[in-house]
This record gives C-alpha cells, structure tokens and sequence, in this order.
C-alpha cells in the first residue's frame, strides 16, 4: 500500500493507523531484511532495487494467499474478498458502475473497490486486479478478454455543421475544428479509422482539447468541433438530433476489455467478475 500512494500520510489515513506507526513498520521490515527497500524524499516515496524485489514476492504471497483461500473456500462456491478495479472516468460512472452494483448486489462477500482514471496504468505496479478498458490494450505481459463490442464515431453539432459545412471526405477533418481528447489508447491529435477502403488516419486539430471524455462530448453538443466518442457516449445525443454522425463510412473499434495480470487470472472471484460483466453487457446491450 505504501508503494502504491507513495506516502506514508496517504498509506496512514487509508488504514487508520498513524503516520508513525506505518513508518515503523518500514523501519522493522528494512531492519528484519538488513536492507533498505525506500528512498524517501520530503515529495514522495520510491522503491529501491531491493524494494523492487520485496514487492514483487510480497505482491506473490498475498496473491497465493487469496487462491489457498478461495481453494478452501471452492466448495462454498461463494465469491470473497477484495478486487481493485480501474477504468476510465466516463465509462466507468455511466456503463461499470452499474454493472458493479448488481455484482455487489448479488455476491455481498466480495469487497470491490474501483478507481476511474483517465490515463494509462501499470496494474501490477499501482496493485491493481482488473482493468476495464476501452480501445486497445497494447501492453503484451497482460491477459485480456474482450467483453463487449463497440466502436468510435466521428459526430458534432447541427449548429456546427451549419456555420462549418458538413465534411465530405476525410481529408476534409483537417481543415475543420476537431475537439481531440488524451485518451489511454488514442495518439494525441491523431485519428486512425477503418473506413471503406480499409484503414486510414488523419491529422486534426483544433482550439479546444481534454483529457476527459464528457466534457469533449458537452464541448461537442455546444458546438464547439467535431469529435470522435464510443456510441455507447453519444449514441442517445444522435438520436435526440443534439449531435449529428458525420462521415459514417469511417469508425474506430473501440471494443471494451476485461485486461489483468497473467498470475491472477487463475483467481475464482476475478473469473467469476469478468464472465458477469461479459453477461451484463451483453443483455444490457451495451449501444454500439
């Protein structure tokens, strides 16, 4: 825990323990090993080469303690304890949470805790079990299991296209203002699209720009730019005619993920996660 908030005030207020006591903790396990696992500065923490080594055994015995556990337990056949799960921040409030609740709803022995964060994350590093992700998933060591088919469109404003023109080819995006987003799996600026002669990309830019992605699809329905967002985001604004598809030959796939390390994926409780959420999706209907 320390070396995920990488403060011993963070580590301290999440446990419920002094600041003292969790440093004397560290002191006790440096002084049992005879090395030193932190380098301590007055910003943050981080692991020295031994640390490194600490935590990756440390991360591997609770881990195999988790499945003794559910080894033990494999009878019962009920789901326990806790799943650290990620996902990006529009995603995560609109289409997981939900899911997350019924999950939680139906198996109470689970303890899940769920952080949404709009930027890339090292799962084994920041101690998380499950990722659930939109778009690509390029890190090779990780396990990953698609869960629901989506895809990018590119759409704006009626009140844009009027003052702007509609455009007609691709080419076209250059010369309009593109509302780009910083997303986990996009290149800034850059959009890559299947379209009708297999795939393309373009170059855009524009005056306005996030990191996250209500406030593009809110910047979009102001009419601000053109942007590219899931269906399941702007699938009811097309429909409700606030935005409009444009250039509906060409999508981004944009299929959402269950992504997790390869060690935990002999865990029963992350099985049983990741199969409920491909079923939720599914009978959801996730917009596509």
């Amino acid at each position: 825990m320390v070396v995920r908030q990488r403060s011993f005030a963070a580590t301290s207020r999440e446990l419920g323990l002094s600041k003292a006591a969790v440093s004397k903790r560290i002191a006790m396990l440096e002084a049992a090993l005879q090395e030193k696992l932190l380098h301590r500065t007055t910003r943050q923490l981080s692991l020295t080469a031994q640390g490194e080594i600490v935590h990756q055994w440390a991360q591997r015995i609770l881990e195999d303690v988790d499945l003794m556990g559910e080894a033990l337990s494999s009878e019962k056949a009920v789901p326990r304890g806790l799943l650290r799960i990620c996902s990006s921040t529009g995603f995560g409030r609109n289409r997981l949470a939900p899911a997350l609740s019924e999950l939680a709803r139906r198996y109470p022995e689970l303890e899940i805790q769920v952080e949404l964060l709009d930027r890339a994350v090292d799962l084994v590093e920041e101690g998380f079990q499950l990722d659930i992700r939109v778009g690509q998933v390029r890190e090779g060591n990780l396990i990953k299991r698609c869960i629901a088919r989506n895809h990018r469109i590119l759409c704006a404003a009626p009140a844009y296209l009027e003052r702007f023109g509609t455009p007609r080819t691709l080419d076209d995006l250059k010369a309009h203002r593109c509302i780009a987003i910083r997303e986990r799996d996009q290149d800034f600026g850059r959009w890559d699209l299947s379209g009708p002669d297999g795939p393309a990309s373009v170059k855009v830019s524009g005056p306005l720009s996030a990191n996250n992605g209500e406030i593009v699809r809110q910047w979009a329905i102001d009419g601000h730019g053109i942007i590219l967002r899931s269906g399941w985001d702007v699938g009811r604004d097309v429909d409700s005619g606030a935005l409009v598809q444009v250039l509906p030959d060409y999508v981004q796939p944009a299929d959402v993920w269950a992504v997790y390390p390869s060690r935990l994926s002999a865990s029963a409780k992350l099985r049983l996660c990741v199969e409920f959420l491909a079923e939720w999706f599914a009978r959801s209907g996730l917009p596509t």
